[in-house]
């Protein structure tokens, strides 16, 4: 899907859009990969800046077209969208530049990497090198888990996503995302969020694209996001543009917290759920002028962004089945009742059916969103309007923010 936002004379496309973005915005019917059609309704319609939502538009070269024919956009080039579109392209460039991430191997074919998971023994993390919607990456406790990891990537699932596999160290401590906006040259920090991965309480379970998080995440002290922008952060913008290959937009740096200090995870190219959710429901500076001034390399000239000090908190309303083949078509009522709690539903995988009535219409469906001072008063806002749906073929965790309201409780 591309998302395109339209920053002109007080007027908002979405592309292709849902229900929810429709309340804001005109839906178009584009596809993303048909470059010529999206030039020419920017031209058609005067857009002003286009911001190019999912992964894989990008890592197609999307922005690369829409540049070409004077169309400001934000977000990487397809070249430097491979730290998103390849995880050995970022562990490379990471060797490169010195910035911290685990240890790996690039392997190309099953023999390869069942050696190399021989040589890094279990726990050990297995990942598809391209693209694979979330799903392509196996934390394995066992050899065993690991050897069906591999099986599976090299048995074609995941496509051109699994041509290649990176074998990964495992690393301990705790998980957070910490996002930067940069034009190529000058970075500003944004926030910070901590997200919860495993479709199941208590983090266990499958991997998922998120089924909730919250911001800021308070693990990630302001002494530790110094350390980010200094050690990874800065030097990633630095070497991209060194060779060629300048980044601009927003870097999503999923971040482990080890006892030797924060190590670089992955990168995502764009701004990711269910982070963004919560990060801009704290938002307070204007949005669409930070996104204009990276697409114009005016990011020099802007004043950081300013957040409010309330955590938010959202939960991920995921239809059953996922994170494998999940049921569409299940009736989602009480959305109004759910925003009148005070929490904010924001729409993922939804549809209106022929009756015009709302149906889901993907894996993950809704993020229900709530604030307090305290992740323990945000989680219960967000439960309160989880509580007021009616929508029985969706299902969602009910322990969003468990580590940090624990430490609330001490």
């Amino acid at each position: 899907m591309l998302q395109a936002d339209a920053f002109g004379p007080g007027k908002l496309y979405a592309a292709p859009g849902n229900p929810g973005i429709a309340r804001h915005a005109e839906l178009v019917a584009l596809d993303a990969t048909d470059h010529a059609a999206t030039i020419g309704f920017c031209d058609a319609h005067s857009v002003g800046l286009v911001v190019i939502g999912p992964e894989a538009p990008l890592v197609d070269g999307l922005a690369d077209s829409l540049r070409g024919a004077g169309v400001a956009v934000f977000g990487p080039s397809k070249a430097a969208a491979q730290l998103e579109g390849s995880k050995g392209f970022t562990k490379d460039l990471c060797e490169r530049a010195g910035i911290p991430t685990a240890g790996y191997a690039r392997v190309r074919n099953e023999t390869d990497a069942l050696a190399a998971l021989r040589r890094f023994g279990a726990p050990v993390v297995v990942k598809a090198d391209g693209l694979a919607a979330g799903k392509g990456v196996t934390v394995a406790m066992t050899m065993g888990e690991a050897e069906e990891a591999v099986r599976e990537i090299f048995s074609g699932r995941f496509g051109e996503a699994g041509a290649e596999a990176v074998i990964e160290e495992f690393m301990e401590g705790e998980e957070a995302s910490f996002f930067a906006l940069t034009d190529g040259a000058s970075i500003l920090a944004f926030a910070s969020a901590q997200d919860h991965k495993r479709v199941g309480e208590g983090d266990t379970g499958p991997n998922t694209g998120g089924m909730g998080a919250y911001s800021p995440a308070r693990v990630l002290t302001p002494t530790l996001e110094g350390e980010v922008m200094t050690h990874i952060i800065a030097p990633t913008v630095r070497a991209m543009a060194e060779e060629g290959t300048p980044y601009s937009g927003v870097l999503f740096a999923g971040l482990m917290l080890t006892a030797q200090g924060p190590k670089l995870i992955e990168y995502n190219a764009r701004f990711g759920d269910p982070e963004t959710q919560v990060m801009l429901a704290r938002l307070e500076s204007d949005l669409g002028e930070l996104l204009l001034a990276c697409a114009g390399n005016r990011l020099a000239t802007m004043e950081p962004p300013r957040f409010s000090a309330q955590t938010a908190l959202t939960v991920v309303m995921a239809a059953n089945g996922y994170p494998g083949t999940p049921d569409k078509g299940g009736l989602i009522e009480g959305v109004d009742a759910a925003e009148a709690t005070g929490a904010q539903v924001f729409h993922a995988g939804t549809a209106r059916d022929a009756s015009g009535a709302l149906v889901a219409n993907g894996g993950r469906v809704l993020n229900v969103t709530g604030r307090g001072d305290s992740v323990t008063a945000a989680q219960g806002a967000a439960y309160a309007g989880v509580d007021a749906l009616a929508a029985p073929s969706l299902f969602c965790r009910r322990d969003i923010g468990w580590r940090e309201v624990a430490r609330e409780a001490e």
